[in-house]
């Protein structure tokens, strides 16, 4: 895989993602990650499902940041590169949010998009 494409697969945290990441880990006895992944379904094709898990499997591409991390399967990073994951919080709500290049289209509920 050249230069060009691996750059295409990373994925990035923001800090205020990595803060809030490690603090919800850090209150689930056991849990050592978040895990995104991506399946099929969803209102525009796709969508994101996030799941605090204990165990890194073979194919899973690990994001580290100020004490957070974010695993990804080989799969799902396909549809995720060079993305950037996010944690908002503001007047609607607080939810992390996926900014993903690959989307052509998405939902008003972020959690949902098509490539």
């Amino acid at each position: 895989m050249g230069a060009d494409a691996k750059t295409a697969m990373k994925v990035e945290m923001t800090d205020a993602a990595a803060r809030r990441i490690a603090k919800i880990v850090s209150g689930e006895a056991g849990k050592t990650a978040l895990r995104v992944s991506v399946e099929g379904g969803g209102c525009s094709g796709f969508s994101y499902k996030f799941d605090l898990v204990d165990t890194r499997n073979d194919d899973d591409v690990a994001i580290e940041k100020d004490g957070a991390t974010v695993l990804i399967d080989d799969l799902s990073l396909v549809y995720m590169g060079g993305s950037v994951i996010d944690f908002v919080d503001d007047l609607m709500g607080q939810s992390f949010q996926i900014r993903n290049p690959n989307a052509v289209a998405s939902c008003g509920c972020g959690t949902s998009f098509s490539v």
